[in-house]
């Protein structure tokens, strides 16, 4: 008995989703026949894919591993659909992290549908460590992160420069003088991104390099709830610029000079098969990214 192209996408829609259930309902298939499915893909195999614990199913390591060439196998099966040359189109998948996809992905799209008007964007909004979690899984195309990251099954690559700004409330005793040193680091409250962000990740990293130190500090997920938070007085923020070009130029924010290097480093961040699928080859065109196929083995950071 051949390998079927329906357990190669059981198995690959079970480990994306999480759940048997959910990967049958994405197949159209009942929960037995996909379970069947799984089952005879192992025997042929001669190894297990998943551990079964109950109802739960957790991928094995090496099943974790044979992953991305079954999901290189249905790209290249799903890309004969779409013969070279004859435009992109169909849903494509990104995972951004939250200041890309407030400030910088949706002109990026529109632009993009311009070109390729049958393209259905779903956008998948996460921090950098949701983010590469999403690609792991093939939840996601691509990914567009704004933190340092490493992982090794994708490809991160250089997209463009972004810099945070420290800034605090136009009240805010160090307002006036809009400095703030190592020294009065440590003596402030501040409200921050919470842990797994890359703006939170470059933020910490600066300060390591400084010797400086936080006191207090306010973690919250979304960049609205933290501008507000320093507007209402309680405390000092750290974000993108892109995110507090408004409220500085309304002076409801000030910018407080700091020694920290807070440049950061916008990435992109593709699966092994991403050069497989045209949709996908053509966004990366579009932002002019140079990015090369990885063969198995490499290193995924060129970033």
């Amino acid at each position: 008995m051949a390998i079927s192209l329906r357990q190669l996408k059981i198995f690959e829609a079970t480990a994306r989703l999480g759940r048997l259930t959910a990967a049958a309902d994405e197949q159209a298939l009942s929960q037995s026949a996909a379970s069947q499915a799984l089952k005879e893909l192992e025997s042929m195999l001669a190894y297990r894919l998943f551990n079964r614990t109950g109802r739960e199913l957790e991928i094995t390591d090496v099943g974790q591993e044979v992953l991305p060439r079954v999901r290189d196998i249905l790209a290249n099966i799903e890309s004969l659909k779409t013969p070279y040359g004859q435009g992109v189109s169909g849903p494509f998948r990104v995972a951004a992290s939250v200041t890309i996809a407030s400030y910088l992905f949706p002109q990026i799209m529109s632009d993009f549908l311009t070109l390729h008007p049958d393209v259905e964007p779903d956008l998948q909004i996460a921090n950098t460590q949701r983010v590469l979690e999403r690609l792991e899984k093939g939840q996601a195309h691509i990914g567009l992160i704004e933190g340092p990251a490493s992982h090794h099954q994708l490809q991160t690559v250089a997209w463009r420069k972004d810099h945070l700004q420290v800034f605090c409330s136009r009240t805010h005793p160090l307002a006036q003088e809009g400095v703030l040193t190592v020294a009065q680091m440590g003596q402030q409250r501040w409200i921050l991104r919470e842990q797994g962000s890359g703006t939170r990740a470059v933020f910490e990293r600066a300060l390591q390099e400084v010797g400086g130190q936080l006191g207090s500090v306010m973690a919250l997920n979304r960049q609205e709830a933290i501008k507000r938070s320093v507007k209402a007085g309680l405390g000092i923020g750290c974000l993108s610029q892109l995110a507090v070009a408004d409220e500085l130029l309304r002076g409801e924010l000030v910018v407080l000079q700091t020694p920290l290097a807070l440049t950061r480093q916008m990435s992109l961040v593709v699966p092994p098969e991403s050069h497989i699928n045209p949709l996908v080859r053509a966004f990366i065109e579009f932002l002019a990214v140079p990015v090369m196929p990885l063969s198995e083995g490499d290193s995924s950071d060129r970033g």
